[in-house]
């Protein structure tokens, strides 16, 4: 008579009196992997990637799934909001002059967000409570009344900078020159000139970071009270 050996148990198959252990078919959920495939959803696809429907196929789980983790829709953006925002640096405000603070700070709010241009449509479509952005908004605040600026005044100064900032976002994202006067030179002749000096700047960035520089220049040139 042979001898019985026991072969291993095949993934899935269990012996009569054991719990049968079930593999996971999908990556076990949480609120910062909903938000990290809403963000690239919207990467790729714009805001229309940041629906419920589209993040839960994405990670092949039924829609009702991703309420156990995250509330609603609103608080998903906010949560993608938080992921780009993490990557503003706002210690120059806390730490520099006033002017050098705000040009670190531009340039950083500029650079987080130009690597997730497409997501900017969506932010605006949700009121901001993001804990790690209200966090630099603070400090914002806190560095504008060092500079002699009134509470009144905080808001619509740090809505003239993000507007700014996000608007060359949404530059960088689109063809590296908008406008061609080729074969109207005539009727455009200073305008034309203008164009023609393009050909000497990079090709793939000629105007969107020297246009940011500029109007970041003006901006803080203006950006002592009254």
């Amino acid at each position: 008579m042979r001898e019985w050996i026991p072969r291993p148990a095949r993934v899935g198959s269990h012996r009569p009196g054991e719990t049968a252990i079930a593999r996971p078919h999908t990556p076990l959920l949480s609120r910062d992997l909903i938000a990290r495939t809403a963000l690239a959803l919207v990467d790729r696809h714009g805001p229309d990637g940041a629906s419920v429907r589209r993040v839960a196929a994405r990670l092949g789980v039924n829609p009702a799934s991703l309420y156990n983790h995250v509330p609603n829709r609103a608080a998903m953006v906010e949560d993608v909001r938080a992921l780009v925002s993490a990557h503003i640096d706002s210690a120059p405000l806390r730490e520099l002059p006033w002017e050098d603070a705000l040009r670190a700070w531009a340039r950083s709010y500029r650079r987080a967000f130009a690597v997730h241009a497409r997501v900017v449509p969506l932010l605006m479509t949700e009121r901001a409570s993001a804990p790690v952005l209200l966090a630099q908004y603070e400090d914002f605040a806190a560095a504008a009344e060092r500079a002699g600026w009134t509470p009144r005044e905080v808001i619509p100064l740090l809505t003239a900078f993000e507007s700014f900032i996000l608007g060359s976002v949404l530059d960088m994202s689109g063809p590296p020159v908008v406008f061609d006067p080729t074969g109207q030179e005539e009727a455009f002749p200073r305008f034309a000139a203008a164009f023609e000096t393009l050909g000497d700047e990079n090709p793939d960035d000629p105007v969107a970071t020297r246009a940011f520089e500029l109007g970041l220049d003006m901006l803080i040139a203006s950006a002592r009270p009254r």
